[in-house]
């Protein structure tokens, strides 16, 4: 079968998160319908593909398709008499294409039963592992790094399931957040740097739920318990709930990402509220830039919460000055250059009575290639903006991410060879600010700000195989005949 040429793009070529994980364990809840429900609130994190596995002990069963939540379980959500452990998965694809084979979660019967897995990451040494695998016999049904931890699972030689996956992951470099089901554990790890958030709760029946964000507990009712350490795998069971701590020493690298753009601002990451962290940006940013003008807007959704983060700081009032048309989705697809152009505006259109004749401050999350920003700048002076001074939430991006964030290339990001002044002309703004690193450590006041990874802004990669992947592509497991 040829390559299917059509573009897909969103509102802006954005980086995307890969995926968000789900698990429930419950003797007396709908663990398929609380799964369905979890996902549903981890949309935003992926929309390529959704699935939901499950067992009732014995028997393991996986529902898994390309598109939506809604779409996927258009007619029905999986289930299965006695069902009482599910885990589900959403994805955005970092490594492999988007193709129905790629879709999790991952099924497969080996000497030691039945697992099923769901992965939220990347790996940065997949490629070597995948090479050594299969030099020792290993088959491979997809082209997703994912794959290459159950096979190390099932060549495990260590007698008990929680020593196969241990012994898997110190095996494995960079970002993974993992939701693992046998037919009697719920399990969920997470990497020794902590790069992406995973969360535990339970239900007042008693039932346990593993989460990529804390919105994923609000949803099902669950309160929440407390994140997955990094470095850590948690098994529950009948038992109950038991840690198992795999690596302590690493330094930790959360993804500051995930508070500037990927996160519901609904979620708590690790003590930290995305919304605050959001709104305190926005502060920051009203103190760094001094711009005054007339209004603040927002591009919605991810710039909002900055925006009125800048206008309570600098005393000017927040507006809805663009309007987001919430019904074409995350993706739409244009089959011609002339209609790709006019993605923006379909996706935003300014209100004329609020833009005409103003001094417009326009705050976004962060500028990826700069081509947006200069259409949507562009906006704003064709409805009548007398002055149009850009903030964004973030520093510059001037380098690629390898830890579960869609790979730019470098030569792609306009700040890798563009000055800031440079990115100001070229989007045409009477002004432009990016929040600084140090203001952006200001920001997350309940996490060590030194935890973090800004690898994207400084190009100091917190895990070395980080580096060593600038040359691997995202399609590295596709064999394409030329």
């Amino acid at each position: 079968m040829g390559e299917n040429k059509t573009i897909m793009f969103d509102k802006e070529p954005k980086w995307k998160e890969e995926c968000g994980v789900y698990g429930v364990y419950s003797r007396t809840e709908d663990v398929s319908g609380m799964t369905y429900l979890g996902l549903y609130a981890l949309q935003h994190r992926g929309q390529e593909s959704a699935g939901i596995a499950l067992t009732d002990g014995a028997w393991m069963d996986v529902k898994r398709d390309m598109g939506l939540v809604n779409e996927v379980f258009r007619h029905q959500v999986p289930h299965m008499e006695n069902q009482y452990i599910a885990i589900g998965h959403v994805r955005y694809s970092t490594t492999g294409s988007s193709l129905f084979c790629n879709t999790q979660p991952l099924i497969i019967n080996y000497s030691g039963g039945k697992i099923a897995m769901a992965h939220n990451g990347n790996l940065t040494n997949a490629a070597e592992l995948h090479h050594t695998l299969e030099d020792q016999g290993s088959v491979f049904q997809t082209s997703i790094d994912s794959e290459v931890i159950i096979n190390l699972i099932a060549r495990s030689r260590k007698p008990t399931v929680e020593e196969k996956i241990i012994e898997s992951l110190k095996q494995v470099k960079g970002c993974y957040c993992l939701a693992i089901m046998t037919e009697d554990k719920l399990i969920g790890a997470r990497d020794p740097q902590g790069f992406r958030p995973l969360c535990i709760g339970k239900t007042e029946a008693g039932s346990w739920i593993l989460s990529s964000e804390t919105c994923g507990l609000d949803v099902v009712g669950a309160e929440f318990v407390r994140d997955v350490k990094p470095g850590e795998m948690v098994v529950i069971d009948d038992n109950g709930l038991k840690s198992y701590p795999f690596a302590t020493e690493e330094k930790k690298a959360g993804c500051i990402f995930e508070y500037i753009y990927f996160a519901r601002p609904d979620s708590i990451i690790d003590g930290q509220s995305v919304h605050e962290a959001r709104f305190l940006m926005g502060r920051e940013l009203a103190k760094e830039a001094g711009f005054k003008g007339d209004i603040v807007i927002s591009v919605p959704d991810s710039g909002t919460t900055a925006a009125t983060g800048y206008a309570y700081e600098a005393h000017i009032p927040f507006v809805e000055g663009l309007i987001k048309n919430r019904y074409i989705g995350r993706t739409f697809i244009q089959p011609t250059q002339q209609m790709r152009d006019t993605a923006v505006k379909l996706k935003l259109n300014p209100v004329r009575s609020v833009i005409e004749g103003k001094s417009v401050i326009i705050v976004d999350d962060s500028i990826v290639r700069g081509t947006t920003s200069g259409k949507i700048v562009q906006m704003l002076r064709n409805a009548g903006a007398r002055e149009v001074h850009m903030c964004i939430s973030s520093p510059p991006i001037g380098y690629p991410c390898y830890y579960g964030i869609d790979t730019t290339a470098r030569k792609t990001l306009i700040a890798a060879t563009k000055s800031v002044e440079e990115i100001r002309q070229f989007i045409n703004a009477d002004s432009l600010h990016f929040l600084s690193i140090a203001g952006l450590k200001k920001c997350v006041p309940h996490l060590n700000a030194d935890d973090m990874c800004y690898a994207c802004f400084n190009n100091d990669y917190p895990v070395e195989e980080g580096k060593a992947a600038a040359g691997s592509s995202k399609y590295v497991f596709e064999r394409k005949k030329n």
